[in-house]
């Protein structure tokens, strides 16, 4: 049998010299594989992601599958205001709001113009735009209007400590937006801001869930409402991550 040649020529999608490009961003720059795209694959989603925008975790999904456990359990809530404050991407509202249906509702606040946008394409991309509203703010500014209304209040804070930035892989520390990691010196400051507000922001049974860096900050704001906030929860868990590490505390306000 003789041997065939196909000398016909291939078609690149884009030049050379783009591809060089995207080869030395990735490689020698270190720019998450997720920017050099423009997505990321999170659950069965694939959400706009970009400079400026945290890229979500697969840890995070345990965010949805928590609510999903808790509004099975309790249908009110699934008639209910939420928030998610922080939201990035909007991975985390996108997922309760496909949970929650028309007959819920879903309140995204970050403060970065970046993410409100990025966020808003998102939900846009998945015709949520009716159950999941997006607004610009640090944390509870923008929800003043609904005090004491949520039924659900869910965040993904920043909780690194400052002085360990620098020492994160060169994909986060040097690329993702330092706003969406950086929790102060202990990592707590927003957490502890976050469990001050859940107390006057939930309604009576409202549920929350919060994500830390592990366990020593999963007991801490156990602790914290557990005696600083003492009367003002109840059922207060510590929950781990696919990985087994203690990362979510959840809870019930009175």
């Amino acid at each position: 049998m003789g041997s065939h040649s196909d000398d016909r020529p291939i078609k690149l999608r884009t030049s050379l010299e783009q591809l060089y490009s995207v080869w030395r961003q990735r490689i020698e720059e270190r720019r998450p594989f997720q920017y050099v795209v423009g997505c990321e694959h999170w659950r069965d989603l694939v959400l706009s992601v970009q400079d400026g925008v945290l890229i979500p975790r697969p840890e995070t999904e345990v965010f949805v599958d928590l609510v999903g456990d808790v509004v099975t359990q309790n249908g009110d809530l699934t008639q209910g205001l939420w928030a998610d404050l922080g939201t990035g991407s909007g991975a985390i509202a996108i997922g309760i709001g496909r949970i929650l249906g028309p007959r819920g509702r879903v309140i995204a606040t970050d403060l970065s113009p970046v993410a409100v946008s990025v966020a808003s394409f998102n939900v846009q991309r998945y015709s949520l735009q009716d159950i999941i509203e997006i607004r610009q703010g640090s944390w509870f500014e923008p929800l003043k209007d609904v005090e004491g209304k949520l039924s659900g209040l869910v965040s993904n804070p920043p909780y690194i400590p400052s002085d360990h930035i620098s020492g994160l892989q060169p994909e986060v520390g040097w690329h993702e937006p330092r706003l969406a990691l950086d929790g102060g010196v202990d990592g707590i400051d927003a957490l502890l801001h976050l469990c001050n507000g859940a107390a006057s922001m939930l309604k009576p049974g409202g549920f929350f869930i919060f994500e830390t860096n592990g366990e020593k900050q999963c007991k801490f704001l156990v602790d914290y409402m557990e005696n600083e906030s003492k009367g003002n929860f109840y059922d207060v868990k510590i929950v781990p991550d696919f990985a087994g590490i203690q990362r979510f505390v959840t809870g019930f306000h009175h």
